[in-house]
């Protein structure tokens, strides 16, 4: 398994933790903060990024017990073959939900943004194709792809900060004005936002130089920490406290006020280049999905499984065509096994490898 072809560098590493950070939420991220702690909100950040760093170093702790192999063998090698079993399923289930809301909400916001007399459907089959030809291959072509995404995209971030040439500081003023009650409410919000690490557990296998990632993880969450906090205090300080709360995606409503002899709307140009992101997003879950069910199923296939998961997706838009209230209903219900398996999962394993080698050795 862990072959050279397979194998990823720190910088690949780094960049597709990040990657899967990202995803569609930095898109509403303020608002949703807005909502819960007003301008403080961005306090919250700090706090997610803080446990989230916490939860990533003791999963990096969990697998160096068992260097040579993702989560899966982990599990087999020390609890048996059938809670290796049990916790492929429940992987396999959590990223292939994920990989559905994130990819569903992407065609959304397509059809929102760009193609409005577009159906779902046959944004859905567009993007299949070319997700297909990326995820079908091994790690490292991800890690590559994640790798080049976030320096294509990194000219964006300029774009970003010239309409806080019309900022209002102001708004941020005074801080923590409720309290730290809302803020911490609002952490729950934010914490979704870094969701996305507990990849860690597959990626290190792969990873060429194992001693550096407590680093690399590390970093990921640190430049989704900036990412975050760029977008949200640029949001808060561009809108007024009561006004952002009526943009549902206020990252992309921000650059309505930008304007070039050569461009009009450039909040579509900016949303185009998003897409790419996005996918950074989801690729990497449709990779973990299969890599699950041929785990499951014994079939080193990838491409099969891969093209099973993207049939099930277009059929389900066909027959089920999605809204955004559903594709958000879902997602919240997908936020709450993130919880688990990210931040609880990560706790109670730790603990059961320390008692049963406390076990182990008293035993002996």
């Amino acid at each position: 398994m862990n072959n050279m072809k397979n194998r990823i560098t720190l910088m690949q590493y780094i960049f597709l933790i990040h990657g899967v950070q990202m995803g569609v939420g930095v898109l509403t991220l303020p608002r949703e903060l807005a909502e819960i702690a007003g301008t403080d909100g961005w306090i919250a950040i700090f706090i997610s990024w803080s446990i989230s760093t916490l939860a990533s170093l003791l999963i990096i702790q969990i697998m160096k017990k068992h260097p040579n192999g993702t989560l899966l063998d982990l599990l087999t090698h020390y609890f048996g073959k059938w809670v290796g079993k049990a916790g492929t399923i429940l992987f396999g289930l959590y990223f292939a939900l994920l990989a559905h809301v994130i990819f569903i909400r992407e065609a959304l916001f397509i059809q929102a943004w760009i193609l409005p007399y577009t159906e779902v459907y046959v944004t859905i089959l567009l993007l299949s194709i070319p997700s297909y030809l990326i995820a079908r291959k091994n790690i490292n072509i991800l890690g590559r792809y994640s790798e080049l995404v976030f320096f294509m995209t990194l000219w964006t971030v300029a774009i970003y900060l010239i309409p806080l040439k019309n900022a209002e500081w102001l708004n941020l003023l005074p801080v923590i004005k409720e309290g730290w009650l809302p803020i911490f409410k609002a952490a729950k919000t934010a914490i979704f936002s870094f969701v996305g690490f507990e990849i860690a557990f597959f990626l290190y296998p792969f990873l060429h130089k194992k001693e550096k990632a407590s680093l690399g993880i590390v970093i990921a969450n640190s430049l989704s920490l900036l990412a975050f906090l760029t977008i949200t205090i640029g949001a808060f300080a561009f809108f007024s406290p009561d006004e952002i709360t009526a943009y549902n995606e206020p990252t992309i409503a921000k650059l309505k006020v930008l304007e070039f002899k050569f461009i009009e709307r450039l909040e579509i140009v900016f949303f185009s280049f998003y897409l790419f992101v996005m996918s950074t997003t989801v690729l990497p879950l449709m990779y973990l999905t299969v890599f699950c069910t041929t785990r499951l199923t014994g079939n080193q296939n990838n491409n099969r499984h891969l093209f099973l998961l993207l049939l099930i997706e277009g059929i389900y838009v066909i027959l089920f065509p999605p809204t955004l209230d559903q594709n958000t209903f879902l997602q919240q219900i997908t936020e709450q096994f993130s919880l688990l398996l990210a931040f609880a999962f990560p706790l109670c394993l730790w603990g059961g490898l320390k008692i049963r080698g406390l076990f182990k050795r008293r035993a002996s």
